[in-house]
């Protein structure tokens, strides 16, 4: 009858458990930023989510972004990294059940032969534990709250491979543009030099016919070896774009890659937001993952609360015993149980928890001051795009009416220079205008692609996975 109270009072307070948490409720913060983005001048609006594979549509590129997906060294740092917070949560879980082990044990003696009497072998107190049991009961969530922690910590952890994966995406779209531009104004910079190269020619022969001044010949020279440089420099540029490029992808790239990069058509797209809610910008990874350590500092408050309180634990075993080794298992031994609760009371740690719980506040504003910075970033991030958006349209056009406008007035200036009407120094100034026009409008075209791969940035997200839950107390 007194095993079966003692069981009884062990259910009452396994029961009692956890029925105490001294964490801070936790209540999500206004958002310090406005309600919705600036408007954008654009018919379509922008549909959540938004995955990589709705903004890529070149297929090559397409293909370079899965081969980084799945070869990435970084990517891997952080996927390890989830694993291993994931390993760790598991570890803190295990702390809320009881800790169960069992074992054996042994004790053999034997006299010394002195001469006085015969030898005597002996075994003692042999026994076996078939179950050992220790367990802290949770009355005022200390285990809970850190097990909180180490949840929080795995989901911040996952939501920081998720980031990894949008960012890795972007990256590679960014330089795959960037390869593009520099194969475009490499193309350019040829163009530039077989054509000045024509005029310092025309020019040569102009000046043996007495008709252009040595002048207009240096200047002339001076002309192609500009373009002569830049091309160089662009070559080396293409060459980095494809250094990066397979870094990024982790592996070698394809063949006559370079061949394939282009700006026309568009290699990515993303529709810009009108009258997009910010509240968008709490699905982004980085402001959950924020969030979820804001969340494990307010749980890791509660854990420095409950250090100033008792901490009770139960231990126990169930076994059997024998004096003798054979009788053990082949014998009749002795069985046995022990129940044994055990009570800790802090008083006297000259402000050990004190200093805890103030650091653990410290961190949780610190938290919180992240959180809602990593907002407010978010919040730019956007806008900035936005501003982009609202004004390239604009800057495209007049560029492309400039090109048009630099190639009319150089084919003018050439066929004045010929007839003898201007000097070489005319031609010189519209290549110069022409050349510069044509290099704007290349960059122009890069800054849409990149303006939208930043977007993408701003808001794009990747599938989740299932993930495990916050435990309620």
């Amino acid at each position: 009858m007194s095993h079966k109270l003692n069981l009884l009072a062990a259910a009452s307070l396994i029961t009692l458990t956890g029925c105490m948490n001294m964490a801070p409720k936790y209540e999500r913060v206004d958002m310090p930023v406005p309600t919705e983005f600036g408007s954008a001048t654009v018919e379509r609006g922008y549909e959540a989510p938004l995955y990589w594979e709705g903004v890529i549509t070149s297929p090559a590129l397409r293909n370079l972004v899965e081969q980084a997906l799945e070869n990435n060294r970084d990517l891997r740092a952080a996927t390890a990294n989830v694993r291993a917070a994931q390993a760790n949560l598991v570890s803190s879980r295990s702390q809320l059940w009881p800790y169960i082990s069992a074992g054996a044990s042994s004790q053999i003696a034997d006299t010394f032969d002195d001469g006085s009497g015969p030898n005597t072998r002996f075994v003692d107190s042999t026994y076996a534990q078939v179950g050992v049991a220790a367990w802290e009961l949770d009355f005022f969530g200390r285990v809970s709250n850190l097990n909180a922690v180490a949840l929080q910590t795995y989901l911040a952890t996952a939501e920081g491979e998720r980031a990894a994966r949008i960012a890795l995406v972007a990256t590679v779209a960014e330089t795959w543009l960037q390869l593009a531009s520099d194969q475009e104004l490499l193309r350019l910079a040829n163009q530039t030099v077989s054509s000045q190269s024509e005029s310092l020619s025309l020019t040569n022969e102009l000046f043996e016919a007495g008709t252009a001044s040595e002048l207009d010949v240096r200047r002339a020279s001076a002309s192609v070896s500009q373009a002569q440089a830049q091309a160089a420099q662009y070559e080396a540029a293409v060459r980095r774009d494809l250094n990066a490029l397979r870094y990024l992808t982790g592996a070698e790239l394809p063949a006559n890659l370079a061949n394939q990069a282009s700006l026309f058509p568009a290699p990515v797209r993303v529709d810009v937001p009108v009258g997009q809610s910010s509240a968008a910008l709490l699905m982004r990874p980085d402001v959950i993952a924020a969030e979820r350590q804001l969340l494990a500092a307010n749980a890791n408050i509660g854990a420095a609360r409950a250090a100033f309180f008792p901490s009770i634990s139960l231990t126990g075993n169930v076994g059997i015993a024998s004096g003798d080794l054979d009788d053990l298992f082949n014998g009749d031994p002795t069985s046995g149980w022990a129940f044994t609760p055990s009570i800790d009371i802090p008083i006297f740690d000259f402000g050990n928890r004190q200093g805890r719980l103030d650091a653990a506040r410290a961190n949780a504003d610190a938290a919180l001051a992240n959180y809602e910075s990593t907002i407010q970033q978010a919040f730019r991030d956007v806008s900035d795009t936005l501003a982009v958006s609202e004004t390239i349209d604009k800057r495209l056009e007049a560029l492309e009416q400039l090109a048009e406008d630099t190639t009319v007035t150089l084919s003018l200036s050439s066929e004045r220079f010929k007839s003898g009407l201007d000097g070489y120094l005319t031609v010189l100034d519209a290549q110069r205008e022409d050349y510069s026009a044509k290099q704007q409008l290349i960059i122009a075209n890069l800054d849409r692609n990149l303006n939208a791969l930043a977007l993408y940035r701003a808001l794009g997200t990747w599938e989740q996975e299932a993930q495990p839950e916050a435990e309620t107390n």
